[in-house]
């Protein structure tokens, strides 16, 4: 027999990292709940429950926030679970979890407010579905998987991503329909543009190795790249501009710069300037291999920038290249800097370090061990948010740290 749906009321007290509204219930666990705001009323459908936790998804909203809002899509808890709130509270919300994720570590931000460009819709550069069949049609359709569930949910409209992309997505669905196709036999469809509109796609095929997709290039602070369309680039190029212009003002054209967690280059490359020594370490294979070719395609000419050393490693080992008169560029994954990398810029305390972060707790971890420590040799001199992906909880946090003098 199915399980049988059990529906909980609980009041929600704010909003986590993941995402999520908290509440506590009566019997003392934690609930963490899509599709709820601080101060709502809410009964929701339990999804999971643990010995000390549950999560749901709140069904009926029975006193709405007054930063409650319709949300555009009929698919938003699977890619946007934050069209919900007024975009402005959007903002606050997101400042407000930095400023809560430093502060566990005493680390206390003046924030000056987000840089957005406002297009909180139709700014994604890539997108990847799912694929559903449909019964009463005997037909595909595109799809995304219900949040925390490997239950598809079809889709004829979706906000996120750029139009162009949703309409390459479904001529690609017509001609697996006019060939009567069963979507049994695919993993996903990939779909990426670039600025000016061009896309690239892949249909993954089950147990079939993944294609090799078209490259495609963008420009960013007037220097092109190139990039592989299912590798790591930013998926909001215009926002992501914006972090490289602050980024520049940071970077001292008389001192080496190093660029760690580099992927494509596209940091290093665009904010050096054009004698200053640069090194581009990166530990993927297929991400090197783009870094090389923007080197040596320097703006896009077939000719390399000079003075620069892309080098092919984990970050963590190359400590060896680390200098106290140099600037550092910090962009690591999720999970943050290995503690060994950690440990060596402390010992040789580079001039300047620049970290730009999608994870601001791991990030404040970090820091916290680089300025917050007894004799830290370093200040944070500059820190703010960028909106890199509007109507999610996800957030890109930059922190200058220098010497104290």
């Amino acid at each position: 027999m199915p399980k049988r749906t059990q529906i909980l009321s609980a009041h929600i007290d704010r909003l986590v990292p993941g995402g999520q509204g908290i509440a506590t219930l009566e019997n003392g666990k934690k609930a963490f709940i899509w599709n709820a705001l601080p101060d709502e009323d809410v009964s929701f459908r339990l999804t999971k429950s643990k010995s000390s936790y549950c999560e749901g998804v709140a069904e009926t909203i029975l006193h709405p926030s007054n930063n409650r809002i319709t949300p555009k899509d009929d698919c938003f808890l699977s890619t946007s679970p934050w069209q919900i709130m007024h975009y402005d509270f959007e903002l606050s919300a997101k400042q407000a979890l930095v400023k809560d994720s430093f502060a566990q570590h005493h680390l206390y931000l003046p924030l000056p407010p987000i840089k957005t460009d406002r297009r909180d819709f139709y700014y994604r550069n890539k997108m990847e579905y799912s694929l559903y069949w449909d019964n009463d049609t005997n037909k595909i359709q595109l799809a995304f998987h219900a949040r925390g569930s490997h239950r598809k949910i079809p889709i004829k409209t979706s906000s996120l991503e750029r139009p162009e992309i949703l309409t390459a997505a479904q001529a690609i669905i017509d001609d697996l329909n006019h060939a009567h196709a069963s979507a049994r036999d695919y993993q996903s469809l990939l779909v990426r543009s670039d600025q000016k509109g061009k896309t690239s796609s892949a249909l993954f095929v089950k147990n079939q190795p993944h294609p090799t997709m078209p490259t495609l290039s963008d420009t960013l602070l007037d220097h092109a790249y190139q990039y592989s369309p299912n590798g790591f680039f930013q998926i909001n190029l215009p926002v992501y501009e914006l972090a490289l212009q602050d980024i520049k003002k940071h970077v001292d054209p008389n001192l080496p710069l190093l660029d760690l967690y580099s992927g494509v280059g596209s940091i290093g490359l665009s904010v050096a300037y054009p004698d200053q020594a640069l090194t581009l370490v990166e530990v993927n294979a297929s991400a090197y291999r783009e870094l090389e070719y923007n080197v040596q395609n320097f703006h896009g000419k077939s000719s390399p920038r000079q003075h620069t050393t892309p080098i092919l490693e984990k970050s963590e080992n190359i400590t060896s290249h680390l200098a106290s008169n140099q600037t550092v560029i910090l962009d690591p994954p999720r999970a943050g800097c290995a503690i060994s990398l950690l440990d060596a810029i402390l010992d040789k305390t580079p001039k300047t370090l620049i970290y730009l972060s999608c994870n601001p707790a791991t990030q404040a971890r970090d820091l916290s061990l680089l300025c917050a420590a007894p004799n830290s040799p370093y200040t944070i001199q500059h820190s703010i948010i960028y909106n890199f992906f509007p109507r999610t909880p996800h957030i890109e946090h930059l922190v200058v740290l220098t010497k104290k003098q």
